[in-house]
């Protein structure tokens, strides 16, 4: 993976666990080689991020609508800065830009990417990893939800383990490096659905 999308929040929790760990996640994705592609602030998670990665002499791009540019204060230190005219083709473009996908914990912006990421991948429209780095257990009780999903059968057998998880970043890379693209729905028959 040359590039990694990383969807996380603009705030800034007052749990500095949340933070620290959106450093670490910049500062090592840097150390790989691994380009950072994030919603191009300056604030909160999505700043920690893009600071350590470029501080670690990392590339960033940041991708961020115009409606965002001022309330988000945009990071103009990266080493690209995308404006797109919306939120549209700015997840468009991080799936463009990326060869996977991280989420950190975030709020509602943060599980609009995940859920297009996870959804296009079910679709067939990428095959790319989606991981879930789930610092400090935030994302558990969304986990459940997801194996609930598919146990009541709103998300098909194929596509169970589209997310991939864990609490240590160097776990999860190598995860979503093994990731082998499942059955999408564009491939299957109508039998199948």
């Amino acid at each position: 993976m040359k590039a990694i999308a990383v969807y996380c929040g603009s705030a800034t929790p007052r749990d500095e666990v949340y933070i620290n760990a959106a450093r670490q996640v910049g500062t090592l994705l840097a150390q790989r080689g691994i380009t950072v592609v994030y919603g191009g602030g300056r604030l909160g998670l999505m700043g920690a991020v893009a600071d350590s990665a470029l501080a670690a002499g990392g590339n960033v791009i940041g991708v961020i609508p115009e409606a965002l540019v001022n309330s988000e204060v945009a990071h103009r230190g990266c080493t690209e800065l995308h404006i797109v005219p919306g939120m549209h083709e700015r997840k468009k473009a991080f799936t463009d830009l990326s060869d996977g996908f991280i989420n950190l914990p975030g709020g509602v912006g943060t599980m609009d990417e995940l859920w297009e990421a996870v959804s296009w991948s079910q679709l067939g429209y990428h095959s790319k990893p989606v991981g879930l780095l789930n610092i400090a257990g935030y994302y558990d009780e969304l986990l459940k939800f997801y194996t609930h999903m598919a146990e009541v059968g709103f998300v098909r057998p194929a596509h169970k383990d589209i997310i991939i998880s864990s609490g240590q970043l160097d776990d999860l890379l190598q995860k979503m490096q093994d990731y082998v693209p499942h059955k999408n729905i564009f491939q299957m028959k109508a039998d199948d659905l």
